[in-house]
């Protein structure tokens, strides 16, 4: 930008010499009649550009350029033409030509800088041109044949002289304000600004060497013309940039970051977020385009943890994430290259191989993957044993990559039951997973159909004697297969979501069958109902249990709902649930206690009332010590905590009599009754009642005591 200023140096040092090489007057008029073309050139590009440029941008900025530089070019050319004319007369026109122009050229650029920016219209674009045109026409009007009042100032000489230094020295204090203004907008536009200073810069060398050339036409003003020719093209390409480089720049950038955007969704859409493995959509699309390729023999390996969603539920999904992480390094640190391995929604991994040329193969990368799993996923505080169930599928002709998928996934899960814990595939395992399939179906009919129904298994106070509470356990009586049980059928209805009505029928039924009994003249009788996990992310659980409690009429304080301890898992969800059902009077109890994964904090924030110790504890308490110490421990924890003890599965009076002298509170068992259905258990009730008293006689047990 500075490049042009080296043009001083000559004519510093050698002036005269360069004064005698122009010394005839033709020569230095025809140089400045070729800048003067030059100007015209830049002054005319400027005002199309912006004519064009500002039916997209539609900038006041833009058009007022325009029309300022189209007044310059029109006077520029009118200068060139009067230049041919050699008279005094003309001269003179000429002249204030030439001043009229630098005034407005520093007015204007001035006015435009301070004008703010806003949208016009179209219409406004012939307007401002239209303006600028009959502007300059009614100048050279004027010049021509100027009125009686300024026809001395025009056609003497004498005044052309005395304006045209302060003219231009007017224009360099102009040009040094817009400078002043534009250099506070240099950090937000550096490069538009830095160009349009450099062309303020210039166009004051130019007005400053008009002044210094006291010889019309000579050296001094030929260099000034080249001066401000190139304030011009400085203004030319401050323009072009905003206009037009700078948005195909832009345009270039928002390509980019569209492409930038386009890959990394197509990563997202083909890869797992946490490990960053390709997944599920990714495998099914390989499997598609690759499994005909070729006559290769090609293989699914498909891996799950043993036991994740119980060990997500303990440690919370954050560090469920971080173990994944370090699962699918461990996988990726020993996989061959031929090897494809991808990350499933479930949290299952799967290995596809596009060649295996023997079993063995197969069978050493799952000893190889066991070997690397030995050592525990160090999650945290946590030390995590990433036990691996490896199912194995090899494609047959006609299978699709779906299939392929599911077969490995079958021979998976039916690896889970066999301590290797690897399998390959074998058509049988489809068999299963269709009886299940159609499990569900018959699910979905079984509740309109009335094929469910509930049996009651009476809970013994030991202190009294006395049965105080029913436990409600929900059975199904298939009309083709039979009596289904529980632990068959309820998973099915926990993961297709039919878990939902089903706790509800169960829950709404038995609250039906207290109040009957109540009716019938039983002692009030309280009934525990088993509350299932896909129960407690019900949105209006509280809302559904007040409902049938108002419904059916009975009293809170005579439901019990019961939740596994696995369910507690989250501490922070599950004490606000538990305390808004405690809140309306019900009671708390719960199930299966010493068997789940979660650590026993939740005691002392959870509002129950009541622990049930699992079957499995006291089964064996005569013959195994550690069943033995864990049940005292359970009944002198409760008893510390204040929480009533209910034990299930007694079916001894070896085990009743260590539970009774453990100062257990309750007892469920075949010892004294088996589940039984509602009318069975009202018509032998009182022979329940008798049979209980029986057994508990020869304990001697006379102490009064009421729940």
């Amino acid at each position: 930008m500075a490049l042009p200023l080296l043009l001083l140096i000559p004519l510093l040092v050698n002036g005269n010499q360069l004064y005698g090489v122009f010394k005839e007057e033709s020569s230095i008029i025809y140089l400045n009649l070729i800048m003067q073309i030059l100007i015209v050139v830049f002054t005319m590009a400027i005002a199309i550009h912006s004519w064009l440029v500002f039916s997209h941008l539609l900038s006041n900025q833009t058009l007022y350029i325009g029309g300022l530089f189209f007044i310059i070019a029109l006077f520029e050319i009118a200068n060139i033409v009067i230049l041919g004319s050699h008279t005094m007369q003309t001269s003179n026109i000429n002249m204030w030509l030439h001043l009229l122009m630098r005034l407005c050229l520093a007015i204007g650029v001035l006015f435009i800088i301070l004008k703010p920016k806003k949208r016009l219209t179209m219409n406004y674009r012939i307007f401002t041109y239209g303006v600028s045109f009959l502007f300059v026409m009614s100048v050279l009007f004027i010049l021509s044949r100027p009125p009686m009042i300024l026809q001395p100032f025009i056609e003497n000489g004498n005044w052309v002289y005395i304006a045209r230094e302060k003219v231009h020295l007017m224009a360099a204090v102009l040009q040094c304000v817009t400078i002043y203004i534009l250099s506070r907008y240099y950090k937000k536009l550096p490069k538009r600004v830095m160009w349009l200073i450099g062309a303020a810069f210039y166009l004051i060398f130019s007005d400053l060497l008009f002044v210094f050339g006291k010889d019309l036409h000579g050296i001094w003003d030929l260099l000034a013309l080249i001066y401000q020719f190139y304030a011009y093209h400085l203004i030319l390409k401050a323009i072009y940039y905003t206009s037009v480089e700078k948005p195909y720049q832009q345009l270039l950038k928002i390509k980019q970051d569209l492409e930038h955007s386009q890959q990394e969704l197509r990563f997202q859409a083909y890869h797992d977020d946490i490990t960053q493995l390709p997944n599920e959509r990714l495998l099914l699309k390989t499997l598609k385009e690759d499994l005909h390729a070729d006559s290769e023999q090609k293989a699914v390996i498909a891996i799950e943890i043993d036991r994740l969603a119980a060990i997500s539920a303990s440690i919370g999904i954050s560090y469920s994430n971080k173990m994944m992480k370090l699962i699918a390094e461990r996988i990726q640190a020993i996989l061959p290259p031929h090897y494809f391995a991808t990350k499933l929604r479930e949290g299952q991994f799967v290995v596809y191989i596009d060649h295996v040329q023997t079993q063995e193969e197969l069978l050493q990368f799952c000893f190889n993957l066991k070997s690397a799993m030995k050592n525990p996923l160090q999650v945290q505080l946590f030390s995590l044993n990433g036990n691996l169930n490896i199912g194995i599928a090899l494609h047959e002709e006609g299978c699709s990559g779906e299939e392929l998928l599911m077969h490995a996934q079958l021979a998976m899960r039916e690896a889970s039951q066999i301590p290797q814990r690897f399998l390959f595939y074998k058509p049988c395992m489809s068999e299963g997973m269709a009886d299940r399939i159609i499990m569900e179906q018959e699910l979905h009919k079984a509740l309109a159909n009335h094929e469910f129904y509930i049996e009651y298994q009476p809970q013994v106070n030991l202190k009294t004697g006395k049965i105080e509470s029913l436990e409600a356990l929900v059975r199904w009586r298939h009309p083709t297969r039979g009596f289904v049980p529980p632990d068959v059928f309820i998973p099915i209805a926990e993961e297709s979501g039919l878990i939902i009505p089903l706790g509800k029928w169960i829950l709404e039924t038995a609250c039906y069958q207290a109040k009957s009994w109540e009716a019938q003249g039983l002692p009030q009788m309280k009934v525990a109902v088993n509350l299932s996990l896909g129960q407690l992310f019900q949105q209006d659980l509280v809302q559904m249990v007040e409902g049938i409690l108002q419904q059916t009429g009975l009293k809170p304080h005579h439901l019990q709902l019961e939740i596994t301890e696995s369910m507690t898992m989250n501490i922070d969800q599950m004490t606000q649930l538990l305390h808004e059902l405690k809140a309306l009077g019900i009671q708390i109890a719960v199930d299966d206690f010493g068997t789940g994964y979660s650590s026993l904090s939740y005691l002392k924030d959870f509002p129950i009332d009541c622990l049930k110790i699992d079957r499995a504890f006291v089964r064996n308490i005569q013959h195994d010590p550690n069943d033995e110490a864990l049940v005292s421990m359970i009944l002198s924890m409760a008893k510390h905590l204040r929480f009533k003890v209910v034990a299930e599965g007694i079916e001894e009076v070896a085990q009743l009599a260590f539970l009774i002298e453990g100062g257990c509170d309750y007892i469920q068992g075949y010892l004294f009754s088996k589940p039984l259905a509602a009318e069975q258990l009202t018509e032998t009730f009182k022979e329940l009642h008798s049979h209980a008293e029986e057994i508990l006689d020869q304990f001697k047990y006379v102490e009064e005591y009421i729940i």
